[in-house]
């Protein structure tokens, strides 16, 4: 028997038949389940992963032209910004922390399709926090104010993903900041990539560095945390592949994003475990007792492979990149997309959290529990799935 179910205005086959598509599935189902909405509880809160979602929801709602999308996305901007354009739930400036500034790009967005002077009094409010913002004497952004002088990873997605599109949209001759968006991103590669003397080396980059040197987890060499991270390493890659659609292609920095891009993403390919085609929680320790196969960096890798193939800022003469990248995606409908009752899907095996506050080793990141239908995981599936369906 087949039923049908009407979500938001999209008719969907609710057999265990594959799915027209995926990335629809997923979101829909998020949606149903109110994730992504600018709340927590039912209390307004800026949350990262709500920015990555409504990233998602946007190429939906371009590919698809459902309006549903666009208005889930204005729902949830408006539970965090106040008609006046102060940005609330949570939200304070003088915390200095990098992660809200990922849903900027949202509020730059609905600024664009709807020209109401809260969008760009809220996006102005995030850019001012960069003008104030620490930094190392390097120039990198702390990554957080309760975490003096370290770099991480995640933070490029959160901050340079919002920078340069504010710049994009806003102010675009603004070669400063173009050039400060591109250091954003040198450095945390310098300062993280594997040497070629790292043990256990995969020729990518560690989570973080401290540059002052004193946190427990900072190594002689550049102050950097001890493993490759898949999800840290992923929101660093998809920062890549979407900034090099944004600086234009004359300044300099396009030249040295796209290097880094090509430097790591055969790398990337080279540490998926050749069975499964699915990356390891702890890139840098494949197979010991304990790691697993994790869903959020997996998606991310993907998503990141095969937007920079199709984009032609990565060649794969052989096939190799996006045979991986759909090997993975293979996986990871049949093992992690679980079919429920009420027509929804739901997202397993991705890590709660992974942060650089305790010891950064393996013991810390295997420790770690993993969660079903975590939205960071959930929305990097909807961007995988979005890549895989352009194929």
């Amino acid at each position: 028997m087949i039923l049908i179910y009407v979500l938001l205005g999209i008719a969907t086959s609710l057999t265990h038949a594959k799915p027209d598509s995926y990335a629809a599935w997923a979101a829909n189902s998020a949606i149903a389940r109110g994730q992504g909405n600018g709340l927590s509880n039912g209390v307004p809160l800026v949350a990262y992963d709500d920015g990555e979602f409504q990233w998602a929801l946007r190429l939906l709602y371009e590919r698809d032209g459902n309006e549903s999308y666009l208005d889930y996305i204005m729902t949830g901007a408006n539970n965090i910004v106040f008609d006046n354009g102060t940005v609330h739930g949570s939200y304070d400036v003088t915390d200095y922390v990098l992660d809200p500034l990922r849903t900027g790009p949202t509020f730059l967005y609905l600024y664009n399709i709807t020209g109401e002077p809260k969008w760009k009094t809220a996006v102005d409010i995030f850019r001012g926090q960069l003008d104030s913002h620490p930094r190392t004497a390097q120039g990198q952004f702390w990554h957080k104010l309760i975490y003096p002088n370290q770099g991480w990873l995640d933070g490029i997605y959160m901050g340079e993903v919002f920078y340069a599109q504010y710049t994009h949209d806003l102010q675009p001759s603004n070669t400063t900041a173009w050039d400060d968006i591109t250091s954003q991103f040198q450095l945390m590669f310098q300062n993280t990539i594997q040497n070629a003397t790292a043990p256990n080396n995969t020729h990518l980059m560690y989570h973080g560095y401290d540059y002052s040197h004193v946190a427990v987890w900072a190594s002689p060499d550049r102050g950097h945390s001890p493993e490759v991270w898949d999800r840290a390493l992923g929101w660093y890659m998809m920062a890549l592949a979407d900034v090099l659609d944004i600086i234009p292609t004359s300044h300099p920095g396009y030249a040295v994003l796209l290097h880094i891009l090509q430097t790591l993403t055969p790398h990337v390919r080279d540490a998926a475990d050749r069975l499964s085609g699915v990356w390891w929680l702890v890139i840098t320790q494949p197979g010991r007792a304990g790691n697993y196969f994790e869903s959020s960096g997996s998606a991310m890798f993907v998503y990141a492979l095969l937007k920079a193939v199709r984009l032609g800022h990565v060649q794969d003469p052989d096939g190799s990149i996006v045979g991986t990248a759909k090997k993975a995606y293979g996986y990871m409908v049949r093992n992690w997309v679980v079919s429920n009752a009420d027509g929804t899907m739901s997202w397993n095996n991705t890590v709660v959290v992974g942060s650089l506050n305790l010891a950064g080793d393996f013991d810390y990141y295997t420790s770690q529990p993993i969660d079903i239908n975590d939205l960071k995981g959930l929305a990097a599936f909807v961007l995988a799935s979005i890549e895989y369906e352009k194929l």
